[in-house]
C-alpha cells in the first residue's frame, strides 16, 4: 500500500498554503479554495479547511496537534533557517545536532504544527 499523503486541517487555507509555499518553493496545487496539495516524491502535504471534514463530528481539530512533526530534508538547515526568518517564539529547536547525527530546526507552523528542517550527516 503506498503511502499517499499527510493532511492538515485548518480554518484558514490561504495562510497554511502560504507558509508551506514559502518553506518549501513550490507552489500549491489548489483543486479548490477549501484545499490544497504540496507534491514530493514519495508523498504529498495536503492542506484542507475545517470545511472537508465537517461530517467528522469534531474528530479534527486545527491547532490541537501535539503528536505529529511534519519533516522537510534540506541541504543546510541553518541556510534554510535564515532563509525562513521564522518568529523567535515560533522555533522549537535551533538548529541542533541530535545523537543520530542529523542536523535538525524545529519551527512552528502558522496552527502550530511543528515542522522539522533536517539534513542527514554526510556519509
Amino acid at each position: 500500500m503506498p503511502f499517499a499523503s499527510i493532511r492538515l486541517v485548518t480554518d484558514d487555507v490561504d495562510r497554511l498554503v502560504a507558509f508551506y509555499e514559502r518553506l518549501t518553493g513550490q507552489v500549491a496545487a489548489r483543486p479548490a479554495p477549501v484545499f490544497a496539495q504540496l507534491g514530493g516524491p514519495g508523498a504529498a502535504l495536503a492542506i484542507a479547511s475545517t470545511q472537508t471534514v465537517a461530517m467528522l463530528g469534531g474528530a479534527v481539530e486545527p491547532g490541537a496537534n501535539r503528536s505529529v512533526i511534519v519533516e522537510f530534508e534540506v541541504a543546510d538547515v541553518d541556510a534554510e533557517l535564515a532563509r525562513l526568518q521564522p518568529d523567535p517564539q515560533d522555533v522549537v529547536l535551533p538548529p541542533s545536532t541530535m545523537p543520530w547525527g542529523n542536523r535538525s530546526a524545529l519551527l512552528r507552523d502558522p496552527d502550530g504544527n511543528v515542522v522539522n528542517l533536517f539534513s542527514r550527516p554526510p556519509a
